[in-house]
């Protein structure tokens, strides 16, 4: 069981990266804030808790843990926890999505070091994330795991529900996967665009390990992960409730807040507001 101090640890970790996410997309002028935002606390947890035999020298170690970010959008989160853990220098997250860049609007792993999986044509993660976990099988890292994080709007794709059955066909119990479950796609509400309720039903229909947490509870985040490795026979559904664009005020209720526009002083009075909220 995760320790309070370990809690709190965590805590200012994901502090840190929606700060510096902020502080990126600012410095472009526009990004996908919203879905960054909602999944910097199970990032945070498996970047510094949960994944194995990673090393940010040496980012394509043979029997590593993955994390495969099907909503690739979301890379500027992911970015600065690499960023973060030494992946590349933090410099380099002011050249978001620029010309030259090394970190383009949605995850490129030949691009970015540390990205296990290039994505954002969404609902093609879940089946790389699949491929992963095979090749683990025949290469033998049987201890090796998946972690896969998608959208709510991505999870409309009928090619999430084909990986599904896939998946739970061949016993992946070494596939771990996560819903950020916002209730936001681009267009609008995912209830009002196409319902994908009751996600809980759907997963378990197709033989998943089901389980559903507040996406911003690292203690349930936690103990949800747990629960998912001691499940062997089958993949794992970790079905977060987050709040799309989490800790940026200026987001946060805003049904456009998929990719917003702001510039460098506008993300500083975001992050003087969040320093406000956290007490400093």
């Amino acid at each position: 069981m995760i320790q309070e101090n370990e809690v709190k640890e965590l805590q200012k970790k994901a502090f840190e990266i929606r700060k510096m996410t902020i502080d990126a997309i600012g410095h472009l002028g526009v990004g996908h804030i919203g879905g960054a935002m909602s999944i910097v606390e199970v990032l945070t947890l498996l970047y510094y808790r949960v994944l194995k035999n990673i090393d940010p020298k040496n980012p394509q170690k043979e029997g590593r843990d993955k994390v495969v970010l099907s909503k690739g959008h979301a890379g500027p989160a992911l970015y600065s926890i690499l960023a973060e853990k030494g992946y590349f220098p933090k410099e380099w997250l002011y050249t978001l999505n620029g010309s030259d860049t090394r970190l383009p609007s949605h995850c490129d792993m030949n691009r970015t070091p540390g990205i296990d999986m290039t994505t954002g044509s969404l609902g093609t993660g879940a089946s790389a994330a699949i491929g992963l976990v095979l090749g683990n099988r025949l290469n033998g890292y049987n201890d090796a795991y998946t972690y896969l994080i998608i959208g709510d709007g991505e999870s409309q794709e009928g090619q999430i529900w084909e990986a599904a059955m896939f998946a739970a066909h061949n016993r992946l119990g070494n596939l771990i996967a996560f819903t950020d479950y916002n209730k936001l796609q681009i267009d609008g509400y995912t209830q009002d665009i196409m319902s994908i309720d009751d996600l809980n039903s759907k997963w378990n229909g197709f033989g998943w390990h089901v389980q559903r947490v507040d996406g911003h509870d690292l203690r349930a985040l936690d103990a949800a992960v747990k629960n998912a490795q001691d499940t062997k026979e089958r993949p794992s559904m970790i079905i977060m409730d987050t709040v799309k664009s989490k800790g940026f005020c200026f987001g946060e209720g805003i049904v456009g807040n998929h990719n917003m526009s702001f510039d460098k002083a506008k993300a500083e009075e975001a992050i003087k507001i969040l320093n406000k909220c956290q007490g400093e």
